[in-house]
């Protein structure tokens, strides 16, 4: 079982509107350790520093966009087990191909509810405590 108050939550999106219902969705779930970023590569400068447990990024963002960040995550020895879930307005499948390739945990597609992104938490970090 995993704890939600235990563990360290980063979402990145360029939309502050997109960030905010996330963070509400998590805090739902009883997540309080969130942070956020703007843009992928304030992102992954996050992550290197404060390496989360699980990373929520937007795929569609300037500077870096979500698969990039995936990369860097994977390649970085240092954070490289963080779980990542790729955010995307589209199912767009050879997008979802190229983020399996890369080693991404999870993926949903905009919008979802708090009980899907619940699913998905607990498809790679086991039953929410």
């Amino acid at each position: 079982m995993a704890s939600p108050t235990d563990m360290r939550v980063l979402v990145i999106d360029d939309q502050l509107s997109m960030r905010t219902l996330i963070q509400n969705s998590l805090r739902e779930l009883g997540f309080r350790q969130i942070e956020t970023a703007a843009d992928g590569m304030a992102g992954l400068e996050t992550i290197i520093a404060t390496r989360p447990h699980l990373v929520l990024t937007d795929y569609n963002m300037p500077h870096l966009d979500g698969l990039s960040v995936l990369k860097g995550v994977r390649s970085h020895k240092a954070i490289r087990n963080t779980a990542v879930f790729l955010l995307t307005g589209r199912s767009d499948q050879e997008l979802v191909k190229r983020a399996v390739q890369f080693g991404v945990n999870n993926y949903l597609v905009k919008p979802f509810s708090t009980a899907t992104l619940k699913s998905k938490i607990e498809d790679v970090f086991g039953v929410l405590a």
